[in-house]
């Protein structure tokens, strides 16, 4: 069973920054598709980023140029750094995971693990 916590959310003024991270514990790290999504209050949750080894990250383009995944595997971790932040980034960053590394990573119901999520609030 692997347990995933978030950290590092808050509130940023628009423009800011911010590094969200997400342990990974219980389960073989480095095995895992590791994703980040986001739910803003009265929305769906969405798709924000993926850590992809062999055809490179993948992003919504909505935080295309701005955000930036990656994953320390000896740490267990992967990491969201998010720059020029917009108050339309407001939302709960939630992180995933599976074990299927090459499947659609658009696809919320094929991750077997869920944070809790962090939030971010972007004011103007």
């Amino acid at each position: 069973q692997v347990q995933l916590v978030e950290s590092g959310g808050g509130l940023v003024q628009a423009g800011g920054s911010l590094r969200l991270s997400c342990a990974a514990s219980g389960g073989s790290f480095s095995s895992y598709a590791m994703v980040w999504f986001r739910q803003a209050p009265g929305k769906e949750r969405e798709f924000v980023a993926a850590f992809n080894w062999s055809r490179g990250n993948i992003y919504a383009e909505s935080v295309k140029g701005r955000f930036t995944i990656s994953r320390d595997n000896a740490k267990n971790t992967v990491y969201l750094q998010m720059n020029s932040l917009k108050p339309e980034d407001t939302a709960v960053y939630v992180c995933a995971a599976r074990l299927d590394v090459s499947g659609n990573y658009y696809n919320q119901g094929s991750y077997n693990y869920w944070g809790q999520g962090t939030q971010v609030t972007v004011s103007s």
